[in-house]
This record gives C-alpha cells, sequence and structure tokens, in this order.
C-alpha cells in the first residue's frame, strides 16, 4: 500500500508542515502609522534590543520613538544596542535610516523594501541580501533586486539603508544532521526528504523499475496524486545550441 504524495500532506496542513508562529516574536515590518508621522521633520528611534528569532536567520532590532511608540524591524549590517536612527523624507545616508526611497540618490545599498506604500516591507528581507537604488524616474523609482530583477516602486515606498545582518550565516557549518533537522523545523519545511524515483511504485508516480529513471511528462489534467514532476512542461531535455 502506498502513500500520499508530500504536497498533498502539506496541503492537509498537519502539525509537521505548519510553521510554529507561536515561536515568532512580531512582525518585522513598517508600522502602518509609521508613514502617518514622517513628514518634513524627521524621527529619531533608539535601537532598544536585538533579537534573534527562530525560522528567521537575519535577527531583529526594536525600534523606540521618543513619542513611547515601538516596533520590530530587520536589522541591519554594523548597528548595536544603544545607537540612535533616523526615519523621514529625507536623511543622511548612514547605516539603518530609514527613508522613501524617492529620496535616496542612485547607487544606495537599501533592504527591507516596500512594494506598495504603507505594505511593511516586501523585498531584500533575507540574511545578507540588498538591493540597489538604480534610477530615478518620473514614474517612480527603479530598484535592483537581489535576484538581478530590476523593479518599479512608487518614490513613497520606504527602505532600509544598508545591508540585512548575519550574512554570513549560511557558511557556517551545520556538523550534524539534528541541526539541519531543527533548522527545517523552525521554518515548516519536511526534512530529510526522499526522491520520488527512489520510492517504489505505489507510493510515487516516478517510482518502481529495476533501475533508477528520471521524471516523466504529465498532463495538466491530471488528478493530483499523479501531477508532480514535470506536468504540463513547454519541453524537455536539454537545450541545443
Amino acid at each position: 500500500m502506498g502513500k500520499k504524495l508530500r504536497q498533498q500532506r502539506a496541503g492537509k496542513a498537519t502539525p509537521t508542515f505548519i510553521s510554529p508562529s507561536w515561536k515568532k516574536v512580531a512582525p518585522a515590518r513598517y508600522p502602518a502609522w509609521l508613514h502617518s508621522m514622517i513628514g518634513s521633520a524627521r524621527l529619531q528611534a533608539k535601537v532598544v534590543d536585538l533579537i534573534p528569532e527562530s525560522g528567521r536567520d537575519a535577527p531583529l532590532c526594536l525600534l523606540s520613538l521618543g513619542n513611547g511608540k515601538q516596533f520590530y524591524s530587520v536589522a541591519a549590517e554594523g548597528i548595536s544596542v544603544g545607537d540612535v536612527v533616523e526615519i523621514g523624507e529625507t536623511v543622511p545616508v548612514k547605516i539603518g535610516n530609514i527613508c522613501k526611497v524617492g529620496n535616496l540618490p542612485e547607487g544606495t545599498i537599501v533592504f527591507n523594501i516596500e512594494r506598495r506604500p504603507g505594505d511593511g516591507g516586501k523585498f531584500g528581507r533575507a540574511a545578507g541580501t540588498y538591493s540597489t537604488i538604480s534610477s530615478q524616474t518620473p514614474n517612480g523609482t527603479v530598484i535592483l533586486l537581489p535576484s538581478g530583477k530590476f523593479l518599479e516602486v512608487s518614490k513613497d515606498c520606504l527602505a532600509t539603508i544598508g545591508i540585512v545582518a548575519s550574512g554570513g550565516k549560511v557558511e557556517k557549518p551545520l556538523l550534524k544532521a539534528g541541526k539541519n533537522y531543527h533548522k527545517y523545523k523552525a521554518k515548516a519545511r519536511k526534512w530529510p526528504t526522499v526522491r520520488g524515483k527512489a520510492m517504489y511504485a505505489a507510493s510515487h508516480p516516478h517510482g518502481g523499475g529495476a533501475h533508477p529513471k528520471g521524471g516523466r511528462v504529465v498532463k495538466k489534467s491530471s488528478p493530483p496524486g499523479k501531477k508532480v514532476g514535470l506536468y504540463g512542461s513547454r519541453r524537455t531535455g536539454r537545450r541545443k545550441g
């Protein structure tokens, strides 16, 4: 007797595949009220604490404004507890400062960029990543993302100057399989995983046979138990020329 495919089990949302949200400290995004407070005057925020969070490689920083309001954000490489960062439309190009992308010069390195003003930050949030202000156009700001793609956003979108902290975390050796297991457990990912073609025929569409074989093309209209691998692919095989 076989078993359901991994993506089918994940879709059922059992504890194995559910992210442990109770371990999360807080949402790491710009609060909705921050846009309304940003005006001609600059806001000053003190870095109260740097907090590691399960399931996230980069640490969080707790910022406290002079009026007592606080919010969590993704920490920049190089800031420490007690530092003061500035928030506003026009702020100095300094690590940790939060500014609207439309007022930053070309070549500025930023992270935690909003896709639309007020969404809290969507791009450049992984540890060690950053984006670059490519150009300022009449319609918006063109940003070079870590993926190499160019994205045009509104000039009113917020971003943090600098690079996301903990960039060298992926270089640290895991040393034993248990560390890898707990790393993925915090990110709601199943580990270790078994290749489909290593299973027997009842457990996976790629399984079975006297010797290992590759995947196969499956129709897009196939049922969920069969839709795995190259389903509805436009082409297969190596590209010639």
